[in-house]
């Protein structure tokens, strides 16, 4: 997955056509591929013709996520959600995180829904160039040094905000939110959240053994949340 994560695109054009009972088959059996951060969290994922809501983008399928709303579930949707991106990318299959985007009938699942991602046979390159990339400088989002920190810098996020930082130390890494504009916080806190389960979870596809805990006395990060830490 390291290569994907280095040439990984938001996919917002498609060819209209549905894919076919054979592809979609293979896209559900990804599902049981993934790797919760919080594995106690119950979570639904399920596969949706249509969706509604700001935003959206004409795809011909969409993947919707839905989760228990506890402590702990947006990031944890964060985190399966990007595996399944970078499964479909390796299958040539693009996708797109839509925030906004909600299923446009009653799901199967009696879990809230969280989030969508539009999927599909893409009309434009499946992949970018490194330098094709606009994110942050590391100096903004993080301190220390970590080689999977450049992992965690690629990821997508949510109007491209990057609305977190990390602290390397010691082979571990801490993991934090910034805290929206209190304006936006209501809307954003959420996407940022998502957001940053993304990030995690690049962290995770580059790391030898990953695990993910909340430590009792982080490091203090002024104008974030704490959210936990890799070791």
């Amino acid at each position: 997955m390291k290569d994907l994560i280095r040439k990984r695109k938001s996919i917002r054009k498609y060819d209209p056509a549905p894919l076919d009972a054979a592809i979609l088959e293979r896209v559900r059996s990804l599902f049981e591929r993934v790797k919760p951060l919080y594995p106690e969290i119950p979570y639904s994922i399920e596969i949706a013709s249509k969706t509604k809501g700001m935003f959206n983008i004409k795809a011909p399928q969409y993947l919707i996520f839905g989760s228990e709303e506890k402590e702990g579930f947006l990031e944890n949707i964060g985190f399966i959600g990007q595996q399944i991106d970078l499964l479909l990318s390796e299958m040539g299959i693009g996708t797109c995180w839509l925030g906004a985007a909600k299923p446009t009938e009653k799901e199967d699942s009696p879990l809230p829904h969280v989030i969508s991602m539009s999927f599909g046979i893409p009309a434009e390159p499946l992949h970018r160039e490194s330098s094709e990339y606009k994110r942050k400088p590391l100096l903004d989002i993080s301190e220390g040094t970590d080689p999977r920190l450049e992992a965690a810098r690629l990821a997508p996020s949510a109007i491209n905000a990057q609305n977190w930082y990390f602290i390397a130390e010691g082979g571990k890494i801490h993991c934090y939110r910034k805290k929206a504009n209190p304006l936006l916080g209501l809307m954003f806190n959420r996407m940022h959240t998502i957001d940053l389960g993304i990030a995690i979870c690049h962290i995770a596809e580059e790391s030898k053994n990953f695990s993910f805990i909340k430590e009792t006395n982080p490091p203090v990060r002024k104008g974030c949340v704490y959210t936990g830490t890799v070791i």
